[in-house]
């Protein structure tokens, strides 16, 4: 058994532990600096070298949001389909980054393509009424499909299904499947298609946690501040580039000036200016170092070249860490908040 100071200075994150998920997490983890070692691929559990204090668990997606909800896992990472659909009472989790960047895919009603006058839902609608009895539906997020179709008051019942789901209609299991979707093309290769309007959710991987163990334990907030700081400045610095140019002027002030008057080459306060150190010194020299937007590089360049700049090096951005991130900031105001209504 942990002593109780090791039990409050320790904590637990689930992962998923198999299939794309798992090894896009482990991708992403490694990238924003908190690789995991794993050095038995059958274990189910391991370690943060650069966290040590939080130790990994690999669990099946429903498992990893069973258990930070009863709080034997303190954090997880997981799609937001299956958040909302298992979360329970929303006191029990808390969302502490929403946008991880991957598992991106939609949860999407899917009807055979032989219903060829069904498209849309209020299609699907019309379809429905002359069934004569209610829609069968094969899925395995009962509570969100349950609450959208009793919002469009369309009867129907739930087939649930532990294999795959988009064979159910072939073989007169259901009707209709609704699934989460990425490309759409296991669909099409069992002749679906997905209504128009048929997306009753847009899911990417999140990261969670359980809220009352962040309202109780200090230790676990740093250790929530910590992991919202690192995945952050990852995802905020996989959108830059830095630039860095030598510029003739006056003085850095004058340059500054004719960065100030462009659009993309501001950087994220301003630029970074310094003087170069030249033989002839007939001239000045100035060498300039902004942030730009990955997207915007080529204008970015140009406007640069535009005002002066030459030499122009282009590098990658790894992490940008800001005073204070903006979800770590809404994470205290939500513990004060639940504070205050105890």
């Amino acid at each position: 058994m942990l002593s109780d100071q090791k039990q409050k200075d320790s904590f637990r994150i689930s992962i998923p532990s198999k299939g794309r998920l798992s090894e896009d997490c482990f991708d992403f983890m490694a990238a924003s600096g908190l690789k995991i070692y794993k050095p038995n691929p059958r274990q189910y559990e391991a370690s943060i070298p650069a966290l040590p204090q939080l130790n990994v668990l690999l669990q099946r997606p429903t498992d990893i949001i069973t258990s930070v909800r009863d709080g034997s896992v303190d954090f997880g990472i997981t799609g937001y389909d299956v958040v909302a659909e298992y979360q329970g009472n929303e006191e029990d989790i808390i969302i502490l980054h929403e946008a991880l960047g991957f598992g991106g895919c939609s949860l999407k009603l899917a009807v055979p393509e032989t219903w060829k006058d069904v498209n849309t839902v209020e299609e699907l609608k019309v379809f429905s009424q002359n069934l004569n009895r209610p829609l069968r539906i094969g899925t395995k997020y009962k509570n969100l499909v349950g609450e959208f179709f009793t919002k469009q008051e369309i009867p129907f019942s739930l087939v649930s299904s532990e294999g795959t789901l988009e064979i159910a209609p072939a073989i007169g299991y259901a009707d209709m499947i609704c699934d989460v979707v990425s490309s759409g093309l296991t669909l099409r290769d069992n002749r679906l298609k997905p209504l128009q309007d048929g997306k009753i959710l847009e899911s990417q991987s999140v990261l969670i946690a359980n809220f009352n163990t962040l309202k109780q334990n200090p230790n676990a907030l740093t250790t929530a501040r910590i992991l919202i700081e690192y995945f952050e400045a990852y995802l905020v610095g996989k959108q830059k580039l830095a630039l860095f140019a030598n510029m003739r002027g006056d003085s850095a002030q004058a340059i500054a000036e004719r960065i100030f008057s462009s659009t993309s080459i501001q950087g994220l306060q301003g630029p970074t200016i310094s003087p170069v150190i030249v033989k002839d010194d007939s001239q000045n020299w100035f060498a300039v170092n902004i942030i730009v937007i990955k997207d915007q590089l080529y204008q970015a360049v140009s406007e640069l070249r535009e005002i002066g700049g030459s030499g122009v090096i282009v590098l990658p951005v790894s992490y940008v860490f800001d005073e204070e991130p903006p979800r770590y900031r809404r994470l205290l105001d939500a513990i004060q908040k639940a504070n205050q209504t105890r």
